[in-house]
């Protein structure tokens, strides 16, 4: 098989965000999808999305090019020999964000390791299901491939054409590293999200009323499920757990400073802010490299159906190219504050048009 190769025919076992997704995206592509999952709601709702049709039961299917294993970490080897013995596809790939437990117990069951490439698609959403699924998730985003030495060149092809196929940028990486990534980039952060988000259930009416869009956007990812979660973390556990150990640590020294009041306290504390805006800038841009600076546009919105489509057609007009945006809504007010991120140079332009047709920008 050739680099750019593109599996014509694949299997899903597993109907979630993620499945579904990949079955939405390789359906683009005109590929044949064939779907299976033990929840018969979450399937039906995926064939009625358009993402396949659903595996047969009892039927032997003519084996596909690949088998998509869109399971939870502690379900993977199990379902990858049921798989192989079934004789599903001629290549098989999963998509679990930890590797190392899961490779382990395949190969402690006895799996056919050549015919598999364990893969981890660095995308999704604090919703989950088939309804959350899109067929455009994975563009721009890494995919890891965490190929062993027993996997075959066809094998990590065909899982490399899966990945780049569904517009993600695969990366080859060792399944422990990808472990120890994960554990810093996604799994102790959602942690951490919890941990704060945990703080609201005990906060008063007050408190409540003056959140903004800063505790949205750290208590974001503790909206997901926590079943799918726990099984996550359980998996990773020691990776995770260093970084949570050492994040504690900062924050334990912080809140001891800051008990102090001293000025030298004050200066300690400010080193750990300083250190988180030099991480906080080591976070590859959309376009990867160095995160560009950007400068921000902010709009006075109402609310009301068509104003975000006529801000992005007066930036067209501007011929602005918008790099991201937020919303923060004004509590019990019909309004809400757009900010939009542009590249400097061009946000006085920006302005300018939509100050020209009515908004209000300040500054």
């Amino acid at each position: 098989m050739s680099e750019d190769v593109v599996p014509r025919r694949i299997v899903v076992v597993g109907t979630g965000l993620i499945g579904t997704s990949i079955a939405l995206a390789m359906r683009e592509r005109g590929a044949e999808v064939l779907l299976a999952d033990r929840d018969s709601a979450a399937l039906a709702l995926a064939v009625e999305l358009g993402a396949g049709e659903a595996m047969p039961d009892g039927a032997r299917p003519e084996p596909a090019d690949l088998a998509v294993l869109a399971v939870p970490p502690a379900a993977v080897a199990v379902t990858l020999l049921d798989a192989q013995k079934r004789g599903l596809a001629t290549a098989y790939t999963d998509v679990a964000s930890v590797k190392a437990l899961p490779l382990a117990q395949a190969a402690e069951l006895g799996c056919d390791l050549t015919t598999f490439v364990a893969g981890h698609p660095l995308a999704g959403s604090e919703r989950s299901g088939p309804s959350a699924a899109r067929h455009d998730l994975f563009l721009g985003r890494p995919w890891a491939l965490c190929a062993t030495p027993e996997a075959t060149p066809e094998t990590v092809e065909v899982v490399t054409g899966l990945a780049k196929a569904c517009g993600a940028m695969p990366v080859q990486v060792d399944a422990a590293e990808h472990d120890r990534a994960v554990a810093l980039v996604s799994h102790a952060p959602h942690v951490v999200s919890a941990a704060v988000a945990a703080r609201l259930t005990g906060a008063d009416d007050v408190a409540l009323g003056l959140s903004g869009q800063g505790v949205r956007d750290v208590t974001r990812i503790a909206a997901s499920d926590p079943r799918l979660w726990i099984g996550i973390l359980s998996a990773n556990s020691a990776p995770v757990a260093d970084v949570l150990e050492a994040v504690a640590t900062d924050l334990a020294v912080a809140a001891s400073l800051l008990r102090d009041g001293s000025e030298e306290a004050a200066t300690h504390v400010a080193d750990l802010l300083l250190r988180g805006n030099a991480g906080r800038s080591r976070i590859p841009g959309k376009h990867g490299g160095d995160q560009p600076a950007y400068a921000t546009v902010q709009v006075v919105i109402p609310d009301r159906p068509g104003e975000l489509a006529m801000i992005f057609q007066a930036a067209g007009i501007a011929r602005v190219n918008i790099e991201d945006v937020t919303i923060e809504h004004s509590p019990g007010r019909p309004l809400g504050v757009l900010e939009l991120s542009v590249v400097p140079e061009a946000a006085e332009r920006l302005a300018e048009e939509l100050r020209a047709r009515g908004w209000s920008v300040p500054g």
